[in-house]
């Protein structure tokens, strides 16, 4: 099942993984999964003293994945998700403890970014031409835009206890902007609740690292320059997960120009047009990639100075954000982001 920013076809920056030098080596095995998921691919390497049965592992991932995508995609009519847009409003819907569970980091971000992050806008998203409709790639008219404005607002939805939920409005909800860092939390959790502590996941970008690698060093991913061209993509940095996940929204390659400007997919909830900010790619680092996939997405919505300002508040979490201003790349960054940078 595909899963994007938003409802919309993103490709995240590039990650690398790298081994780094260093004299404490890990005496168990390196062993590395891999396989296709929420419309993207998903590795796995995983470093264990005693001899895993693969297969069963690999069945195992994929079990994981295929109860995660039966909740929470939007490209399956069956999912609980789908259900849950289909339930009529006022009605209360007992969901699982994943739904729930995303739900809860859903209204965090929510909440913490002033509707920056809206599970709520793929009305937008369609209406612009980035989401699961087809492609029209025009500016919309006002009155077409404010009427799928009054079809969102994350705020509709009543979190209640017991895993209950509630809309109080027809809207429709996507969590297509924080399932891929559910996905990496939950195959994280799979690996080290059965003893297994230095792994490193990745689904479609979005990574969490835990233990060290062989080498006995931290898990080492590359984040590459935000280009439109695969071809021009030079590293940007090298960034140290111990465990801490990571998490990438950009809009280089997804968008369409008109008159010589240019449309990301990135809408703003607020204004209903895309955003205009000069930013071209958010990277989040925090302890719960669910948490960083959704802020990450976030930030790209908000002004700079006031993304920068509300990282710099939260414990253990750390993000740069990146903006092009003419061929230039001028990176910000948090107060402590650094501190994973591999120099």
């Amino acid at each position: 099942m595909k899963y994007t920013k938003l409802s919309i076809v993103c490709i995240c920056l590039s990650f690398f993984i790298f081994q780094s030098n260093g004299l404490a080596a890990n005496f168990g095995q390196e062993y590395t999964l891999s396989g296709k998921t929420m419309g993207t691919y998903f590795t796995i390497k995983f470093i264990t003293a005693k001899k895993p049965s693969l297969p069963l592992w690999k069945a195992r991932v994929d079990k994981r994945l295929e109860e995660i995508n039966k909740k929470l995609s939007m490209y399956d009519p069956k999912s609980e998700l789908s259900l849950f847009n289909n339930q009529k409003t006022g009605t209360p819907v007992k969901v699982s403890a994943d739904f729930y569970d995303t739900m809860l980091t859903a209204k965090k971000l929510y909440d913490m970014t002033d509707g920056s992050w809206d599970g709520t806008v793929k009305p937008l998203v369609d209406l612009w031409g980035f989401g699961t409709k087809k492609s029209i790639h025009k500016i919309p008219e006002p009155d077409k835009i404010a009427l799928a404005l009054s079809k969102t607002g994350f705020h509709h939805i009543d979190i209640k206890g017991q895993h209950t939920l509630l809309k109080t409005a027809d809207i429709t909800l996507d969590l297509g902007s924080i399932a891929k860092g559910y996905g990496v939390d939950a195959l994280a959790r799979l690996f080290t609740s059965s003893g297994i502590h230095d792994v490193l996941v990745e689904i479609g970008g979005e990574l969490y690292g835990s233990g060290t690698n062989k080498k006995g060093k931290p898990w080492s991913v590359g984040i590459s320059e935000p280009e439109k061209q695969f071809s021009n993509q030079n590293l940007y940095k090298i960034i140290r997960l111990n465990n801490h996940a990571i998490a990438t929204s950009g809009n280089y390659r997804n968008f369409f120009e008109i008159n010589k400007k240019t449309y990301s997919h990135i809408i703003d909830p607020k204004t209903g047009f895309p955003v205009d900010n000069q930013i071209v790619s958010a990277s989040v680092i925090s302890k719960d990639c669910t948490f960083a996939d959704g802020l990450a997405t976030a930030l790209m919505v908000m002004d700079v100075q006031k993304a920068i300002a509300l990282v710099n508040s939260l414990e253990d979490t750390e993000c740069m954000i990146i903006q092009k201003k003419t061929t230039k790349f001028i990176s910000h960054t948090s107060d402590n982001f650094d501190r994973f940078v591999v120099k």
